[in-house]
Formats: C-alpha cells, sequence, structure tokens
C-alpha cells in the first residue's frame, strides 16, 4: 500500500445536509480565510436526502437575507392547515383545530434535497470546497487521541477485498476542526459518541421511520401550498405514527407516513402500513389516476431533550440531526439544523476549536425549545389517547412540568413471540393481526422493489457489503424462534430475506436494495446489524425529495 494522500483544512464537514451547508456558508461569511471542506457520501448534493419538509424560514432570513428572491425549485408558501383524525378505512374526521405546534402560517413547502443543492453553490461562491461522492470511512486521530480528520473509503474494492481495476485508494482529509452534520444515525456520529462515551449523562436515542413519495396527480386535485397531518388508522393505538401530505405547485403532491421505531410488533410492517394508508378512501381520492416521481425511506431522530449526547469531543463537534436537534411535536428539523450550523460557526470562528461547543449549544434558543416539548414524544409510549392528553398538558404548560419523561432504546421495545405465532407467522407481504390487508387498487408501487426502483438506488453489485450482520447464525436460530424474523419487515427496501437451499436456511442480505434509511441498525432486537458507509457515491438518488 503506498502512502495515503491528504489534504488539510481549517475545518471539514461530514455532510452536506442544511447543518453541514449552513455552517459552512457562515465559517466564510465571518471568517474568509480560512479553509473549509464539505464532503458528501452521496453522488451529488441532496440526492440522498428527504425529508417531508416544511420549514420554518427564519434561521435561512439570517442565513441569506435574500433567499427568496430566487429560491430553490421547490418553494411553497404554507395556505393552510389541517389535522385529520382516520377512523377506519373509509372513515375520517377532521380536528376543529391544528395542535399549536403545527401552525404553519408563514412556513414554506420544499424538497430539502433542492434546498441542500441550491445551498450548495451559495457555500461554493464563498470558497467553500464540496465534494460530493466522497464517503468518509473512519475518523482520524492525532497522538493525543483527539479527532484530527476523516479518512475517505477506497473505491474499486471487490466484495471479497480484492482490488479491481480501477481501485483508488482514499485520501485523508484533515482539519483543525472536524464537524460531524451527517444527519440521522450517521456511521461516524456513532463510532465518536460510543468512543468519548458522549451519551453516558442522557437516555438511549430514539427514532422514528420516515417513507416518502413524491406523486404527480391529475390536474384540478391540488390545493396549492394546503398542508395536512393525519393519525389513527392503519397503525393501532399503542403504535406512535402518523402521515403528511403537502400540496405543491404544478400538479404534484408531497405523502409520507412516520412510525416511531419504539413499537413492539415483531410481525408489524411500515412500508406495507404506508401502502394500505394510502388506500384510504380520502387519500385515494387524491391518487388516483397519478404517478410516482420519487420515492425514499430515511430515519428520522426523535429522543429530543432526554437524549441530547454531548455534543464535542476533542477536535470535533455534533450538529444538526447527528446531534440529535429534531423537534418531534412541529415534525421539523431544518430549522434547527441550519440554526445549530450557523451557532457552531460562530463558535469555531470565536475559538477556533470544538471545546465549549456543548455548553455553547445547551444554552442556545436551539435547545431551550427542545426543552419545552421535551415530554410530549414520550408520553406516547402509553397510547394514542394519553399521549394525546399528555401532550395536551405539555403545551399549556409551555413544557414547565417538573418532571421529564424517561426514553428507551428502540431495539429493546419488541415482544417476543410464543413458538405458535413464530411457527406460523405471515410472510413479509401478507398482513399482521393488527395491520389488516388494504384493498386492491392501481397505486403504484404495491412491493418494496417498486419502492426501490423509484430511490433510483444504485451500488455496484461488486462492492463489499455495507451491512455488517455480526452473527448469522443467529438469525435462523433465536432471531427465527423469538422474534420471527422482524428485519424482513422492518426494512422498507426487501434488503434482508430468510432463504432456504440444500444447505439450511440463511440470511441473504440484498444490499444493493439499501436506501441507507438505517432502520436496521436501530430496531434489530438484538443489535445484531450495524450500518457502515458503502463506496462513495453509492445509494439512492432521490429527484426533489
Amino acid at each position: 500500500m503506498s502512502e495515503r494522500d491528504t489534504m488539510e483544512y481549517d475545518v471539514v464537514t461530514v455532510g452536506a445536509g442544511p447543518a453541514g451547508l449552513a455552517l459552512a456558508i457562515r465559517l466564510k461569511q465571518l471568517k474568509p480565510e480560512l479553509s473549509v471542506c464539505v464532503i458528501e457520501k452521496a453522488s451529488t448534493v441532496g440526492a440522498q436526502i428527504l425529508s417531508g419538509a416544511v420549514i420554518e424560514p427564519e434561521p435561512l432570513n439570517e442565513l441569506l437575507p435574500d433567499w427568496g428572491k430566487a429560491p430553490p425549485s421547490i418553494c411553497v408558501p404554507v395556505a393552510r392547515d389541517e389535522f385529520w383524525y382516520l377512523r377506519d378505512a373509509t372513515r375520517a374526521v377532521k380536528s376543529p383545530m391544528t395542535p399549536p405546534q403545527m401552525h404553519n402560517h408563514g412556513n414554506y413547502i420544499v424538497s430539502l434535497g433542492a434546498l441542500c443543492a441550491w445551498l450548495a453553490p451559495q457555500a461554493e461562491a464563498l470558497g467553500v470546497e464540496i465534494y460530493p461522492g466522497f464517503a468518509a470511512a473512519q475518523p482520524l486521530f492525532d497522538d493525543k487521541d483527539a479527532v484530527c480528520g476523516v479518512r475517505i473509503g477506497d473505491m474499486g474494492v471487490a466484495k471479497d477485498g480484492s482490488h479491481k481495476s480501477g481501485y483508488t485508494q482514499g485520501i485523508d482529509i484533515r482539519a483543525k476542526v472536524t464537524v460531524l452534520a451527517e444527519g440521522c444515525r450517521g456511521s461516524l456520529s456513532k463510532q465518536l459518541i460510543a468512543k468519548y462515551r458522549l451519551d453516558r449523562d442522557c437516555d438511549p436515542q430514539t427514532y422514528g421511520i420516515g417513507i416518502k413519495e413524491l406523486w404527480q396527480v391529475p390536474a384540478g386535485r391540488i390545493d396549492t401550498g394546503k398542508v395536512m397531518h393525519t393519525l389513527g388508522w392503519p397503525l393501532n393505538s399503542a403504535t406512535y405514527g402518523g402521515s403528511f401530505l403537502y400540496q405543491l405547485d404544478q400538479d404534484r403532491l408531497a405523502i409520507g407516513f412516520v412510525v416511531g421505531l419504539d413499537y413492539a410488533d415483531p410481525l408489524f410492517r411500515p412500508w406495507e402500513a404506508f401502502q394500505q394508508f394510502k388506500h384510504h378512501a380520502m387519500i385515494r381520492e387524491l391518487l388516483e389516476g397519478g404517478s410516482i416521481i420519487s420515492a425514499g425511506a430515511r430515519a428520522l431522530i426523535e429522543g429530543g431533550y432526554q437524549s441530547l449526547p454531548r455534543v464535542e469531543m476533542p477536535g470535533a463537534m455534533l450538529i444538526g440531526d447527528s446531534a440529535g436537534l429534531m423537534n418531534v411535536p412541529k415534525i421539523k428539523g431544518t430549522h434547527q439544523a441550519i440554526r445549530s450550523g450557523m451557532l457552531a460557526a460562530q463558535h469555531i470562528a470565536e475559538h477556533g476549536a470544538s471545546a465549549g461547543w456543548d455548553c455553547a449549544l445547551r444554552g442556545s434558543a436551539v435547545v431551550s425549545e427542545l426543552k419545552k416539548v421535551r415530554n410530549i414524544r414520550p408520553g406516547f409510549h402509553k397510547g394514542l389517547w394519553l399521549g394525546l392528553a399528555n401532550a395536551g398538558w405539555e403545551t399549556i404548560t409551555a413544557g414547565l412540568s417538573p418532571w421529564t419523561l424517561r426514553n428507551h432504546a428502540d431495539w429493546s421495545s419488541l415482544e417476543k413471540l410464543d413458538a405458535a405465532t413464530a411457527a406460523t407467522h405471515p410472510g413479509p407481504n401478507a398482513p399482521s393481526p393488527q395491520q389488516p390487508a388494504y384493498v386492491e387498487r392501481a397505486l403504484p408501487p404495491r412491493d418494496r422493489l417498486a419502492g426501490v426502483y423509484f430511490a433510483a438506488t444504485q451500488h455496484d453489485e461488486d462492492q463489499p457489503i455495507h451491512l455488517k450482520v455480526a452473527d448469522t447464525d443467529l438469525c435462523v436460530t433465536r432471531c427465527t424462534k423469538e422474534y420471527a424474523n422482524p428485519c424482513t419487515r422492518f426494512c422498507p427496501a426487501g434488503v434482508y430475506e430468510i432463504v432456504e437451499d440444500e444447505a439450511g436456511k440463511r440470511l441473504q442480505v440484498n444490499a444493493a436494495n439499501c436506501v441507507h434509511c438505517k432502520t436496521c441498525d436501530i430496531k434489530d432486537p438484538y443489535e445484531n446489524i450495524n450500518w457502515v458507509t458503502p463506496e462513495g457515491g453509492s445509494g439512492p438518488n432521490y429527484q426533489n425529495l
């Protein structure tokens, strides 16, 4: 092996999402002389960004005051809000009022991927260097065990570890400060949180899975700027989750479904529940005759205030969803991401180091916002109706309750099946007892592989599998008996299959299907799956998600 090439910067940011780009822009605004680099694992900036997304514009107004004169390609002012409870497959009740946290007057419906693609040239115009297709594979450490940059993964490695003809050794990018803005459940963030025990004084982090589609629907159906959210069917009252429908311009509709990954039923299928939801009588009227433009899935970080880890370590800092700053009751994290990136830039400009960043963030409006709503999401651990009552109390009191409800790790929440149920468990496309079959209609896609197609996922089949299963024997022994292999259900892309051949049952990992949602890394009941970065440029290529 030859000595690795090295690039040196004052600051390197891992991830070209809203947090990382906001940091880079603000840092160059404050100290133009600093060298700033942003690396992004996707093939292009925005290609692997997925969110609802309705954004609060105040941080963006502060970062780029003239942004509204030439906005991103999808940017629709919110006209009105509606909140619905779906009683069953045909009935729905409209709430007479929208929960205060979900009032969206003055906000904008955007494609977060398009927003990031729009922010990137703003950063480059200030002198920021952005490198898409560069996957940060591991952190670098100096002789004092402080983070001093990242190593880019090698390109052109075959599945067996040998070097193909196009092999290129990854470079080392060294920096005085490394900023982790990888988004939810980032690979390096997870490693460094564990190494420095940044989560030793907080609750376990909790997550949800969000599945989204962008539709082109027949003319005349869209009420541009209308924002709808739903609770209820097809979820039971014990399962946290709901939907969003954001009506865009040009006869386009963003529709999505979110489920908390603390659900208990090992037979539950989030992706199929989303398909079922689309067949509700009210929703089907919007979609029939339409077509899907793009689709995908991602994990959402939901732990909030009590799960906030320490956000600084020697040589590095966490921002945005890497830190866990999403406001779950608002169903928004973009304004928190941009704000935290700007605050981190201010801190680096003033101090030139990561030391003191944790105190600075905790003393800011970003964490103050999380503290006020800290009890709302964990209040749903006892079910929908108690959760709504608790949410009302916490809203009326502005989060001044003298208690803080606790979070528990999602991987520990699944209930074990009895032997008889496990032996007869339904296949991955069959309904569970709590998820009745939906009515067949011509609403594509009907299976997970069609969803993978609309995500435009691309992985070289002959590259090392980036989904590391520690003990594959466990999958066909204990996991089959105790949980009936929930990985075959919670993965929205059909990555995991239990197959049987002449050698017996075994786990088959279809890594090329992966849409990088990281649900498997979060929900596996044995913590048996580790998601690591694949070759740079691999993965989904979303269009305006």
